[in-house]
């Protein structure tokens, strides 16, 4: 078989399976399978193939096609433009989540003492490191399994961050303050789980997907302990659902912040709130 019969065949098994991106995924699966990137695939379309490795891919289509998230087959993920390793013990990497990193790196200062809570593989914080120079950036979860793939990403990635084990804010020193924290907790409301897609209610840890009976407890944490975390003028920013740009706001206005922001993600949702105390 060569390259472009077995991307034709994976394409439509996937598109019969209901999977929403299957021509990107047949492709990336036969990279993953082949070694080569996807202009390498294009260049080589009417190569021959190796039975096993043909084999090997149709084994991960299938696979693909039974809704296994694409990520948790290939264990990686690429973010802001950086490679970090996914397992079912963290929520896969959602470019929803670039919005929150790119904002967080504009409003920086030189030497930022970073917070990133509900860490989970580490992507927000890690990427920060990389973008923010000089920033001192902790990295927090309640997942022992989450913080080992979070010090993975950390070490091959090279970047230098601190690892805490914490229930929100239980495990930090009372008296420690920061100029930003940032966070991606659980937000989705415990009646709506059963409705998303196979990908992430079958797969990704229940414990990061969480929020709730609204789908806001993990942000009343937040917005109750947050300022004694933070210096004074410190920002806060936290990814949101599409549908919590007025009530997540709201919160923090009850709790003492100002300058508070909703910004949009590139299909036009609310997706970060941004504010400071």
């Amino acid at each position: 078989m060569t390259i472009k019969e077995l991307i034709n065949i994976g394409e439509k098994e996937l598109t019969e399976a209901g999977v929403l991106d299957a021509s990107n995924d047949a492709r990336e699966l036969l990279s993953h399978v082949t070694g080569r990137d996807r202009t390498g695939l294009i260049m080589y379309l009417n190569s021959e193939v190796p039975n096993e490795t043909a084999q090997h891919y149709y084994d991960l289509i299938h696979e693909r096609a039974g809704r296994t998230p694409l990520q948790h087959i290939t264990g990686e993920q690429e973010f802001m433009g950086y490679r970090f390793k996914v397992t079912k013990d963290v929520l896969v990497p959602r470019m929803d989540t670039e919005v929150l990193v790119r904002e967080a790196a504009q409003r920086a200062i030189l030497g930022a003492k970073i917070l990133d809570l509900c860490t989970g593989s580490g992507i927000i914080g890690i990427a920060l490191k990389k973008m923010c120079f000089g920033a001192d950036v902790t990295l927090t979860d309640v997942s022992e399994a989450a913080l080992k793939v979070a010090a993975e990403n950390a070490a091959s990635n090279k970047a230098e961050v601190r690892i805490i084990k914490s229930d929100m804010f239980q495990g930090l020193d009372p008296s420690e303050k920061f100029t930003m924290i940032v966070s991606n907790p659980p937000y989705i409301a415990d009646s709506e789980i059963a409705e998303l897609e196979p990908e992430v209610k079958d797969h990704d840890p229940m414990l990061a997907l969480a929020g709730g009976a609204d789908g806001l407890d993990f942000y009343r944490v937040i917005a109750r302990e947050a300022p004694a975390h933070l210096t004074p003028g410190g920002h806060l920013l936290l990814e949101i659902g599409y549908d919590q740009g007025e009530t997540v706001p709201a919160l923090l206005r009850e709790a003492g912040f100002t300058d508070i922001q909703v910004l949009l993600d590139l299909a036009g949702n609310d997706r970060v709130v941004a504010a400071r105390y």
